[in-house]
């Protein structure tokens, strides 16, 4: 084998020496890029479900406000001696439409979460959303249950029904925090369930960046 040759296989050796480094620099940067898309939108999601968890008890809170529930638009055969009741129970929704841009906001990024955190993770997003429409479904039929025609059958068992059902929908429209309130301990579990899936992304050890602060604090 001539000088030759050894200089030529030595060109060849750097050449693909060279071209796997760059392979595993792009692929180690692509593995960086990916994990800190996933930590930004998880720090996202955690923030907006903490701000969500605010929202609702805001909306179910008992205490009332001057002028809640006026923004209703009465129905064409509505009777003036409802108006009050009514006007009572739009209050849920009138409080959580001033809420709807967040809630928006967390159902768009459900499709980025199945996109890239998995099925699994976008379930607190479904827990989430079946308690918002269950809010609402409760506000409407608290409407029904507000108006005189609804409670002018003098018979026994008509009041009797429709006082458990007002207290079933009064234990759901209003965040009471009791033992009858079937809304706040699923909203902790969702938060509870979405909080464990962001942390182990955001405290996550597997990247370089993660690594070289590691390395750095042990070093130091």
């Amino acid at each position: 084998m001539t000088l030759s040759d050894v200089a030529q296989i030595a060109q060849s050796a750097s050449i693909i020496l060279a071209s796997l480094f760059a392979i595993y620099g792009f692929d180690a940067w692509r593995r960086e890029h990916i994990g800190k898309r996933r930590i930004e939108l998880a720090e996202e999601v955690l923030a907006l479900f903490y701000q969500a968890r605010d929202a609702i008890a805001a909306i179910r809170s008992p205490l009332g406000y001057e002028g809640e529930g006026k923004t209703r638009k009465p129905g064409p055969n509505e009777r003036p001696e409802d108006k009050d009741g009514l006007d009572q129970a739009y209050v849920l929704i009138e409080r959580y439409n001033s809420h709807s841009e967040l809630f928006s906001r967390i159902h768009s990024l459900r499709y980025r979460v199945m996109a890239q955190l998995g099925l699994e993770a976008a379930k607190p997003f479904d827990a989430l959303n079946e308690i918002i429409h269950e809010l609402i479904v409760s506000a409407h039929r608290m409407s029904r249950l507000n108006t005189r025609r609804e409670w002018a059958s003098h018979s026994p068992e008509a009041e009797a029904k429709n006082h458990r059902e007002f207290l079933e929908i009064h234990n759901i429209y209003y965040g009471t925090g009791g033992a009858d309130d079937p809304i706040s301990p699923r909203i902790k579990q969702a938060v509870s369930d979405i909080e464990r899936t962001c942390r182990s992304i955001i405290e996550s050890q597997g990247t370089l960046f993660a690594i070289f602060n590691a390395r750095l604090r042990k070093d130091g």
